[in-house]
């Protein structure tokens, strides 16, 4: 999904914050990753444009821009931390932690479970991104835990 679907710079400036043109560099190289993309690959795009960009800069950023919901993170494949544009209606990810494959699923597959954990212990999830790992159905029937 592109930043540009969503009005990215009405929900900054919402918060009284400023659309600055680091914060426009690092949604564009989001973006230019075509979903999950990590933070090297995003400090790639973003030191090609503008070398001047610091890593601690990319980092507040992309917490920033998570907090806003304007990008979705998700720890896959021990740990390792991928963005992508957030999506107007949430949707999660099952994850391969051997071969890596990733399927995207809806929310309405996961939202009873939300809705029963905020029953039984009054907690209310606001997460728009879910990555669960496991093993897909190829890497289990080659025989694996």
């Amino acid at each position: 999904m592109s930043h540009n679907t969503l009005n990215y710079a009405e929900r900054m400036r919402a918060r009284g914050c400023r659309v600055t043109p680091q914060r426009r560099l690092i949604l564009d190289a989001i973006c230019e990753g075509g979903g999950h993309t990590t933070l090297e690959e995003i400090q790639q795009r973003v030191r090609a444009k503008d070398a001047s960009i610091s890593l601690s800069t990319i980092y507040r950023t992309l917490d920033f821009l998570c907090e806003l919901r304007l990008v979705a993170a998700a720890e896959v494949n021990g740990g390792r931390m991928v963005y992508e544009i957030a999506s107007e209606q949430p949707h999660h990810h099952l994850v391969c932690r051997r071969c890596g494959k990733t399927v995207q699923i809806e929310h309405t597959e996961v939202s009873v479970f939300f809705q029963q954990l905020e029953q039984q212990h009054g907690f209310a999830i606001d997460l728009n991104h879910l990555a669960l790992l496991g093993l897909c159905g190829e890497c289990r029937k080659k025989g694996g835990a």
